[in-house]
């Protein structure tokens, strides 16, 4: 072992300074089944991690997403010595990219030796950095919240002008610790655990998230967040605002049906199995006129009233045979089967069905709104993703302003995240544990000579080459916009890049009266 006296030289001026220790770059000498190697250590290499990082970088450059994300940032620092705030939020963007979800992963981020730089940062901020930045919402919270929601809307607001469902819907994020707002409600999954709880809209079909608030645990019924939703709708201007209003049964209640009759929007919303909803079935079971529903389902439509309800809404009564599942338990004296119905169960011609009862103010036919009624699953699936993948169930501090801020920016690099796999896979939507790996992590290394920087991607992902091929058109296509649209503003632009992004969804069409992209590189 070197003395301390060996890793120092005298300076000219009488100072001491470190020198790096000589043998910390000898290649050492490893022996393995393919024979001996030599392995050397380069702890300052440029390398990074999430090599494919830089195509993304270009997307946000080009579409200007990034750049007016840190400008319009609300954060005032007085310190001289206070870190620049394209760095923290920069660090932010590359946490919540690589799929972490407690704010001590990021200290993981500071051997990225290439993406910070090419995101015009610095250098990676600390996790009390990034801690610190968001503590300053807990002051003046209207315009943190204002600086999110507008950005928020700029990444779905041209999408708008086509006609689009609104789903609504609620998930829990369960707590571990003394967090504020923390209370003990609705859980289905940790029954007793304290918890909050995240409101949110989504575009329906397009996995593109509106909006987000976070209450308290308790606070799970829709009338919480009503107030929001219809604060957001009211926003809206009449050619953006949906032509539908989705939601299960926790939404199927009068206040939320008036509300949306009072604005003159549709909706479509499941009934919760009450005494009343039930006597509705007995009624309907033998009765005619059960058509064909889809997927194994009959319906029959018919008018409704319930008690609290102002008048008498269309109603569609769905049901199917159960598979495979036991009507009864044996009486093992007897041998014999002994029925046990739940509200949801009953038995037509011998056979146990399960219902299900919609509510809605469209007079289509049923086959239609079983089918548009199925397709609000799709809510199911963002949560799944957004809880699981991307950290929503994570990123926790005592105070409740700093969850609920984090949640929105989640979303919102969720959503351009999601526009840019678009860009790659126009087909469908591909969830962050399949597109990470296959359009974000590779190993890069970047090198310089002659005033030219090269970074070169290894990806180990077995479908590589199609995806390279895949990120390189994305890639002409951005250049032929910064080339060919220089007279365009950067909405123009962003129209662009949504109308390549939803080609599939728009039927080949452009966004709000742009030209077809006949002339884009494929």
């Amino acid at each position: 072992m070197l003395a301390p006296k060996d890793l120092v030289k005298a300076h000219p001026k009488g100072e001491e300074k470190r020198t790096p220790n000589p043998r910390a770059e000898e290649a050492i000498s490893v022996d393995t089944y393919a024979g001996k190697i030599q392995v050397r250590w380069e702890p300052d290499a440029a390398v990074s991690a999430l090599g494919q990082m830089p195509f993304f970088i270009e997307f946000l450059k080009t579409a200007g997403l990034f750049d007016r994300w840190v400008a319009d940032c609300p954060v005032r620092y007085r310190s001289p010595n206070a870190p620049e705030k394209r760095d923290v939020l920069g660090t932010i963007l590359l946490s919540v990219l690589a799929g972490h979800w407690r704010y001590s992963h990021i200290s993981s981020l500071r051997g990225d030796g290439v993406n910070p730089e090419l995101l015009g940062m610095k250098k990676v901020a600390s996790e009390d950095s990034v801690r610190r930045l968001l503590l300053q919402t807990g002051v003046k919270k209207a315009p943190w919240e204002q600086w999110l929601s507008q950005h928020l809307r700029a990444s779905y607001e041209p999408l708008l002008e086509e006609p689009w469902i609104l789903d609504v819907d609620s998930t829990v994020k369960p707590l571990y610790g003394h967090q504020e707002e923390a209370k003990v409600g609705y859980n289905p999954q940790k029954p007793g655990r304290p918890s909050h709880v995240y409101h949110s809209y989504f575009v329906g079909g397009l996995r593109l998230v509106l909006d987000v608030e976070v209450q308290a645990g308790n606070q799970t019924a829709p009338s919480y967040a009503q107030p929001g939703l219809w604060k957001f709708i009211d926003g809206l201007p009449d050619q953006q605002r949906p032509g539908l209003l989705r939601g299960d049964c926790h939404w199927g209640s009068e206040k939320m049906m008036l509300g949306a009759e009072q604005r003159g929007l549709n909706y479509l919303f499941k009934l919760r199995q009450t005494k009343n909803v039930h006597k509705l079935i007995e009624r309907l079971i033998a009765a005619p006129g059960w058509e064909n529903a889809g997927q194994g389902w009959q319906g029959v439509a018919c008018e409704l009233q319930l008690q609290g309800w102002s008048r008498a809404r269309r109603v569609v009564v769905l049901r199917r045979p159960l598979r495979e599942k036991k009507t009864g338990t044996e009486d093992k004296a007897s041998g014999a089967t002994q029925l046990r119905l739940k509200g949801t169960e009953l038995i037509h011609q011998g056979v146990l069905h399960e219902y299900a009862v919609l509510v809605t103010s469209l007079s289509w036919e049923v086959l239609s709104i079983a089918q548009l009624y199925r397709d609000r699953g799709d809510a199911e699936n963002n949560y799944d993703e957004l809880k699981n993948q991307w950290g929503w169930c994570g990123y926790t501090t005592h105070d409740h302003h700093r969850c609920a801020l984090m949640a929105r920016i989640i979303a919102l690099i969720y959503n351009w995240w999601t526009l840019y796999t678009r860009l790659v896979t126009p087909d469908k939507h591909a969830e962050a544990i399949t597109s990470r790996p296959l359009m974000l992590h590779g190993i890069a290394r970047q090198t310089r000579h002659s005033n030219q920087t090269t970074v070169t991607i290894t990806s180990t992902h077995a479908q590589c080459s199609p995806i390279a091929k895949a990120v390189g058109a994305v890639s002409r296509f951005l250049n032929w916009i910064k080339a060919n649209a220089e007279q365009l503003t950067q909405r123009e632009r962003w129209k662009l890049i949504l109308s390549r992004a939803f080609d599939k969804y728009l039927h080949g069409k452009g966004l709000g009266g742009t030209a077809k992209l006949t002339a884009a590189p494929t």
